[in-house]
């Protein structure tokens, strides 16, 4: 389908970060939108309060009248997360309609522009959230598709004047092979969505194909430790593109960047954590390949504000820090927890985790508790399902009992709030991609408040 054929759009599934991006993204361009989500969140208030209307009723009585036919010029996408007995992903198959991956769609709307596309299975919202910002802070221009709110632009969407699309590009169930960038930027390829690859040949072997589906003459960005050939990067170590002096000053990261040609000193970045001074050397790469000046860089490096749930301070006084992630794989817990204790070594660490996926948490158990051990006191909530059935024997209980520090309890979702507040923690960590974020508000209220 063409872009500039579709004159209406469906979402079965509004609500996902990447899906309200494209829904948004149509609104703005004049299309009738409309969608279905299971459940109210702040996300959809606010696609309504932009003028989509959202049905949170799975049938297709709900449907409007534009959506009960078939007309030539309707798109309809859903995502993999709604169930397969779906009465409204069943009424569009049984009619005949086509129904696109958000990836896909992705790659209709990028055909014919200049493409960025962010991959890995991890670090990609914030590196793509860093190159749309350095892009746009810089007067370059993009338009951007974002898994992600970001802080500066309160949005996961940006709209550019020009052919220039960054896009998140994500590997699950291969989505990413729909994409054909001409700048490509992969972070890692550590073992994920083992219930969609098996293992982790297979998943390696996807991001082989997706570099190989760079356009003739493209740039592909790597981290200096994956097996593709590419421009490497990394923080201090020896790669094509690297940062060294790296320093905590102030609350923020402050280093220098160098490719062998080009050096830039004194970066200060707001995002803690050597893993987000490495993701910035991915979009200094992506930034200077464009001709954007070194200069307008470090001035747009230091005004990036962040991606919300991106090691988001939510609480900073004198009594108590607390901080939230989105860390939901035993690698960016590790990240994450070494940020917090560059940035506070001599404070108390206690961990909220909402573990994600019973096949994730079964996949990783051991590593999981190995990084969750090295927290002070460790909280968890049982295993968010999202798209899973259970599995017998996998559950938070399970998990717990593999972690090694004893200062360790499981807690319901009704009453973690009041646990905390007993516990009044001086550094708080809670971190998951689950529901955990409806926890945030009133976690915030009681240690402010305490």
């Amino acid at each position: 389908m063409e872009l500039s054929k579709i004159n209406r759009v469906y979402f079965v599934g509004i609500g996902g970060i990447g899906m309200s991006a494209l829904a948004r993204y149509f609104a703005k361009r004049g299309v009738v939108v409309c969608g279905y989500d299971k459940t109210h969140t702040d996300l959809t208030t606010t696609l309504e309060s932009e003028g989509i209307l959202i049905s949170y009723i799975d049938d297709e009585a709900s449907l409007p009248i534009a959506f009960q036919e078939n007309y030539p010029d309707t798109l309809v996408v859903f995502t993999p997360a709604i169930p397969k007995d779906s009465k409204l992903l069943n009424y569009f198959k049984n009619n005949g309609f086509t129904l696109h991956k958000r990836s896909e769609v992705l790659g209709i709307i990028s055909k014919g522009m200049f493409c960025i596309a962010v991959a890995g299975t991890h670090g990609k919202t914030t590196t793509s959230s860093m190159i749309a910002h350095l892009l746009t802070d810089t007067g370059f221009g993009c338009t951007a598709f974002l898994g992600g709110i970001t802080t500066n632009y309160d949005s996961n969407v940006l709209f550019g004047k020009n052919d220039v699309v960054v896009v998140e590009a994500d590997e699950y169930d291969r989505s990413f092979l729909t994409l054909h960038p001409d700048v490509a930027v992969i972070t890692s390829m550590d073992a994920d969505h083992l219930d969609i690859y098996g293992d982790e040949s297979h998943l390696q072997e996807s991001f082989h194909l997706f570099a190989d589906q760079l356009k003739e003459g493209g740039k592909l960005f790597v981290k200096d430790n994956l097996p593709l050939n590419g421009i490497t990067y990394s923080a201090m170590n020896e790669s094509a593109l690297k940062a060294s002096n790296i320093r905590v000053a102030d609350g923020n990261f402050v280093f220098d960047f160098t490719d062998g040609y080009t050096t830039i000193k004194y970066l200060s970045l707001a995002m803690p954590g050597k893993h987000n001074v490495e993701n910035s050397v991915a979009a200094i790469g992506v930034a200077l390949s464009l001709g954007i000046s070194p200069k307008s860089i470090k001035k747009a490096v230091a005004s990036f504000k962040g991606v919300k749930r991106r090691f988001e301070t939510i609480v900073k006084t004198s009594n108590h820090i607390y901080i939230d992630d989105y860390a939901h794989h035993p690698e960016e817990l590790r990240a994450c927890f070494d940020a917090v204790r560059q940035l506070y070594p001599d404070k108390k660490l206690t961990v909220l985790f909402q573990p994600h996926l019973f096949t994730r948490t079964r996949d990783f158990a051991d590593e999981f508790a190995k990084v969750l051990s090295t927290a002070d006191e460790i909280l968890l909530l049982e295993i968010y399902p999202a798209r899973e059935l259970p599995l017998e024997g996998i559950n938070s209980q399970f998990l717990l009992e593999k972690i090694t520090n004893d200062n360790k309890e499981l807690c319901g979702k009704d009453s973690v709030v009041e646990r905390i507040k007993n516990k009044n923690p001086e550094l708080l960590l809670t971190v998951g991609a689950g529901d955990i974020d409806t926890l945030i508000q009133p976690l915030k209220n009681t240690l402010t408040n305490a």
